[in-house]
């Protein structure tokens, strides 16, 4: 089933989580990753991170007695979709570069 396009900053969230982060890492990572492009405020980041888990493209771990922060790791599932959204966009770069390159 084709997925709808993912936004940057969720794209940005899945990539982040290939190991697991809390949020404060996360923002980090997508602000270092995205080159300071993508800048996502704790608010967002929180709802983005509740909607991901719904749709179980993510995951909670079990929180630590000894840390409030809670970690998120991507799912099979989740990794999934970021491959197709790897593909979606390798496909547009390739379309962009034979249109432009050809003329």
């Amino acid at each position: 089933m084709q997925q709808q396009a993912l936004t940057e900053a969720v794209y940005y969230i899945l990539l982040s989580l290939q190991h697991p982060l809390h949020g404060y890492g996360i923002i980090q990572n997508v602000d270092e990753l995205s080159k300071g492009r993508v800048k996502l405020a704790a608010g967002t980041l929180y709802g983005a991170l509740n909607t991901l888990e719904s749709k179980g493209w993510i995951d909670a771990l079990p929180e630590n007695p000894e840390s409030r922060k809670k970690e998120y790791v991507l799912t099979a599932s989740g990794k999934t979709v970021l491959k197709e959204e790897l593909l979606r966009l390798s496909e547009l770069v390739e379309n962009g570069k034979k249109l432009l390159e050809g003329n």
